[in-house]
C-alpha cells in the first residue's frame, strides 16, 4: 500500500488508463519510486520517460491527478518535469 491508500497495482491502473491510447507503462522500484514511460503505441518510440516519482507524495488522489496533469502537459509541450517539477515528487 502506499500513502493514498491504494496497491501499486491499482496506482499503475490508474496513471496507464489516463494515457489511452498512448502505451504507458509504469514500473514500481522497491524503494517505492515510479518510473512512468509512455509510448506511440504504433511505432513503439517512446516520447516520455520520467524515474525518480516517489509514491510518498502521492498521498491523496488530487496528488495523483496533479501528477498525471503534470505527465500529460510535458508530453504536450516537451516542458522537462524532471527540471521543472521534480522537487515535488522525486526522493532526496
Amino acid at each position: 500500500m502506499i500513502a493514498s491508500g491504494l496497491s501499486t497495482l491499482e496506482l499503475r491502473s490508474i496513471v496507464e488508463g489516463a494515457f489511452l491510447p498512448l502505451r504507458c507503462t509504469c514500473t514500481v522500484a522497491p524503494d517505492y519510486s515510479m518510473t512512468v514511460q509512455i509510448a506511440d503505441p504504433v511505432t513503439s518510440r517512446v516520447d516520455l520517460l520520467v524515474t525518480g516519482i516517489s509514491l510518498d507524495r502521492l498521498k491523496t488522489s488530487r496528488d495523483i491527478s496533479n501528477l498525471v496533469a503534470e505527465l500529460r502537459d510535458e508530453l504536450a509541450h516537451g516542458v522537462p518535469l524532471q527540471a521543472a517539477q521534480t522537487a515535488q515528487y522525486r526522493t532526496a
